[in-house]
């Protein structure tokens, strides 16, 4: 009964020829870029960190022993196909359950889809089946894999207003904090995903962000088997950087300080290439030096959705993952197809 299911999704004109990608993250951040990957190739791994402790999946979590669910059906939210089955079965699974007052509220507040995960980590316990049969449902457009076996704990010292720190436990705590340093996992003998680990190792591009900077996408740097799969990796590693880069935990960091922190955990780790758009930091020239300093292709693309919000375009982010691409595909005597809807 846990035989992986084979098949999922539709291919996309040429996908024989696309790029095989891992993208890394968690949450809305992970979610924007699916969102712009699945236009570029349908070869997308998903490796989706599982230290979140709130809301509905940390209610699941403390009750169940599982996995967090939210960041994962996230991720398979943003890979449903493009057809009224896909449609529907992505409403369905964000759809979130709102009781009477009045009326018990055991599943008030908890995602559709993730119940339906913690149904499947129950009936066949193996939390990758699990998702791989979701992901048939859902016909979607890639793989969904966590970053560890076991659910995680994140750690960090926060900056109080007086200047000094205070060791904050747990994710959810570590994201409303002003600024964040010294972060930690635990366990530190999480069982290792064999099949993120390979994912990393087989891509030809793996995708580091957007999304809470320590929260989110730092935590892959803090798994040693996540960790050395990105610093042993062949493919080339782009980090997508966030629209929004002075917000509560990485406040006063800046957009350098982002690459800078990339390299406090992981200081063997090589990056190939960046994405920003410019309107998000003010002083891009000194940016874009930090990055060509390193070796490190730039690439800026107005990102923003229409209202100015910090919330990415998955067009203009395909286009610019598109244009981050193209000379290694070139260089395999390949052209990328262009977006598709």
């Amino acid at each position: 009964m846990n035989e992986t299911p084979r098949g999922r999704g539709r291919r996309l004109p040429g996908s024989h020829d696309a790029p095989k990608v891992a993208a890394l993250g968690g949450g809305h951040g992970l979610y924007a870029s699916l969102s712009a990957l699945r236009l570029v190739t349908p070869h997308i791994s998903a490796v989706v960190t599982v230290a979140d402790d709130g809301g509905s999946s940390g209610r699941l979590r403390e009750q169940f022993n599982v996995l967090p669910p939210g960041d994962l059906r996230m991720a398979l939210s943003a890979l449903c196909d493009d057809s009224e089955w896909g449609y529907l079965w992505r409403a369905a699974i964000q759809h979130r359950f709102s009781a009477l007052p009045e009326a018990p509220q055991e599943i008030d507040g908890h995602a559709m889809g993730n119940l339906l995960l913690v149904s499947l980590w129950q009936l066949l316990d193996d939390p990758v089946a699990g998702l791989d049969w979701a992901s048939r449902l859902l016909e979607a457009r890639g793989r969904v894999l966590p970053m560890a076996l076991d659910p995680l704990i994140i750690s960090g010292d926060a900056f109080m207003q007086d200047g000094s720190r205070e060791r904050v436990v747990g994710q959810a705590k570590l994201a409303k904090a002003a600024r964040v340093v010294n972060l930690s996992l635990e366990p530190e003998e999480a069982r290792e995903c064999e099949e993120s680990t390979r994912a990393i190792l087989d891509a030809d591009w793996v995708i580091l962000g957007p999304g809470s900077w320590f929260t989110s996408v730092i935590p892959h740097l803090l798994l040693p088997q996540s960790r050395d799969a990105l610093c042993q990796t062949d493919a080339k590693i782009c980090v997508s950087m966030n629209l929004g880069l002075e917000q509560k935990e990485t406040s006063r960091l800046g957009a350098v300080g982002h690459l800078e922190s990339l390299e406090e955990y992981a200081p063997e780790l090589s990056i190939d290439a960046v994405v920003a758009d410019p309107t998000s930091m003010e002083r891009s020239h000194e940016f874009e030096e930090a990055v060509e300093a390193r070796g490190a292709k730039m690439v800026w693309n107005r990102m923003r959705t229409r209202r100015g919000e910090d919330v990415h375009n998955p067009l203009r982010l395909a286009a610019a993952y598109q244009e981050v691409m193209r000379t290694r595909d070139k260089a395999y005597g390949m052209e990328p197809d262009a977006p598709t809807v």
